[in-house]
């Protein structure tokens, strides 16, 4: 590849195997590009090139060729180049600090010693090469072939660190990121950096190989440990109220089919922005009954009563290079209201809790991304906690965030850490009313009864699961799924919760668990994601019968990888 003129290998029939970067410099434009035969691409049409070594005379060059070996040997040949090919990974002790706090002075160097023999006995394993470059990160290089071993294993590195055991409270965790097929080494570290930032912010303990722009996922079966940093919560407050400042407008929305977290997460980033003195306006394109009682009941006040909510028509035009656009509640960009307003606008914010999957929005100006909060109203009532400008809650925006915490976090049961009640007890001095947030999720008769046949007809797979469905006649599917899936988990033994509605063009199923299963795991396998306990998936172009067959085999796929 590194020869210094046209160079390229070929078969019997001319056919373009591989070639360096000067043959393509010379030969090749951007109409011949995709062209894989040497005749076609320079207008020579002789046969039998590679029976012996040859001189053909071209019009500014001389074409010397020289046979060396048979395709099926060459093939061989190629398939040994790529199982040498070199991975490179990067390892990175998840807790490092929390666990040396966690365990006596003494014992602090034994337990470094012992997490560095577990990493290097899984580099000889392999035939590897591992080096500590700091107190919590290795660099870990091996060739492809070895990747198999690991995969075979189950990367079981996770489960023997996570069982290091010298008295420590916190259990030992560990993140691995591999870089595999770049061009070079250093493209490879470059993968590899990606795939530990994407395991991290997935909750970390976990696997992640980076394939040029493939992801595959191995771990992640420990549960959220909730961090206490208010440092980062800081920072990221500074940082929006400076974009905030620096902007025209501000446009916020969230994903379509809206939650009160949702909507409530937004009504937070419109009383900071309207605050500071900036037009701000929510993109919401049609009132779902999951958040109509609190829609309702907010665009009476001022100033809700004008133009605030506005569709994806109205959002485009409003645009402009100096609008602030702020996506709530997700991190994928087909899932926001408007996807064209992701791909138009150049200053991106991007506030979420849920567990980052491979379709994030890279280009954002900030990103305040923490799978291990319970809400994204959270992660707003902390920005409103520490902008220094005072901001007054009107007691139905407070009822509206508190509303959304209490939603994700199942009333304070899942989920929640010591910034959780520090937020709600903010919200609470700002007026928010627990019977009134109570208000905001009553049913009507009809779909208390869909909800209560849906959890009847349930049924128990592989001993730990229930999976129903919620009925055809039911009013607002989705939202009886959901409660069907929470009133599930209430049952002896069952550890998680599938329930499955058809409406639109879609069959959806929503996952709950009490943290002993991962349904984020068996979601992705489906297309979906979430978070460890709160998950969900929508398939089209399938029936709610194909649906439950692909998700017992996703369950089944699940239990196998994580016995």
């Amino acid at each position: 590849m590194e020869f210094p003129f046209p160079h390229l290998v070929i078969d019997k029939k001319n056919n373009i195997i591989l070639s360096n970067a000067h043959f393509d410099s010379k030969f090749r434009t951007e109409k011949s590009h995709a062209v894989t035969n040497l005749s076609t691409l320079i207008g020579l049409y002789k046969n039998n090139l590679l029976e012996q070594k040859c001189t053909v005379d071209l019009v500014q060059y001389k074409l010397f060729t020289t046979p060396i070996a048979d395709t099926e040997t060459f093939d061989v040949y190629m398939i040994e180049l790529d199982n040498d090919k070199s991975l490179v990974g990067i390892i990175f002790i998840d807790n490092f600090d929390e666990v040396l706090d966690s365990i006596e002075e003494a014992k602090r160097p034994l337990l470094v010693a012992l997490i560095d023999r577990k990493v290097n006995t899984m580099s000889q394993q392999v035939g590897g090469i591992v080096r500590k470059f700091e107190n919590d990160k290795y660099v870990f290089v091996f060739s492809f072939k070895k990747l198999e071993v690991l995969k075979e294993n189950k990367f079981d590195i996770l489960d023997k660190i996570r069982e290091t055991d010298l008295g420590n409270s916190t259990p030992v965790t560990l993140s691995i990121g591999i870089g595999a097929n770049g061009e070079t080494l250093a493209q490879n570290m470059e993968y590899a950096r990606a795939a530990l930032d994407l395991a991290l912010s997935r909750g970390g303990d976990q696997v992640l190989i980076k394939d040029v722009d493939k992801f595959y996922f191995f771990g992640g079966k420990s549960k959220d440990k909730i961090t206490n940093s208010r440092v980062r919560a800081r920072v990221k407050a500074y940082g929006l109220v400076e974009l905030i400042l620096d902007s025209k407008n501000v446009l916020v929305m969230g994903h379509h089919s809206p939650d009160i977290d949702c909507l409530g997460a937004a009504v937070g980033i419109f009383k900071i922005a309207t605050t500071l003195g900036r037009p701000c306006n929510i993109i919401l394109n049609t009132v779902t009954f999951n958040i109509s009682s609190f829609y309702n009941r907010i665009i009476l006040e001022k100033p809700y009563t004008g133009h605030v909510f506005i569709n994806n028509e109205t959002a485009l035009l409003l645009h402009s290079d100096k609008t602030l656009v702020i996506i709530v509640d997700t991190h994928r960009p087909q899932l926001t209201e408007c996807p064209a307003l992701v791909q138009k606008s150049k200053r991106l914010v991007v506030f979420d809790h849920h567990r980052k999957s491979p379709d994030f929005i890279e280009d954002s100006v900030l990103t305040y991304h923490e799978p291990f909060a319970s809400s994204t109203c959270e992660l707003i009532t902390e920005m409103l906690l520490y902008i220094d400008k005072e901001i007054k809650l009107s007691a139905t925006e407070a009822d509206g965030m508190l509303a959304g915490i209490a939603l994700d976090t199942k009333n304070f049961e899942l989920k929640t850490g010591t910034k959780t009640f520090e937020s709600a007890a903010y919200l609470r001095r700002n007026g928010a009313d627990p019977v009134r947030v109570k208000m905001l999720f009553q049913n009507s008769m009809e779909s208390y009864h869909a909800k209560t046949n849906t959890v009847c007809n349930a049924f128990v797979f592989e001993t730990i699961a229930a999976i129903s469905v919620v009925p055809e006649d039911a009013p607002y599917p989705p939202l009886v799924a959901a409660q069907a899936a929470d009133e599930l988990l209430d049952i002896s033994d069952i550890q998680a919760s599938f329930v499955l509605c058809q409406y639109e063009d879609v069959v959806a199923i929503c996952a709950r668990s009490l943290g002993n299963v991962n349904v984020q795991l068996i979601m992705e396998k489906l297309g979906g994601g979430g978070h460890q306990t709160v998950s969900g998936c929508q398939l089209k172009d399938t029936t709610v019968d194909q649906t439950i067959e692909l998700l017992k085999q996703a369950i089944s796929d699940y239990l196998k990888e994580t016995i």
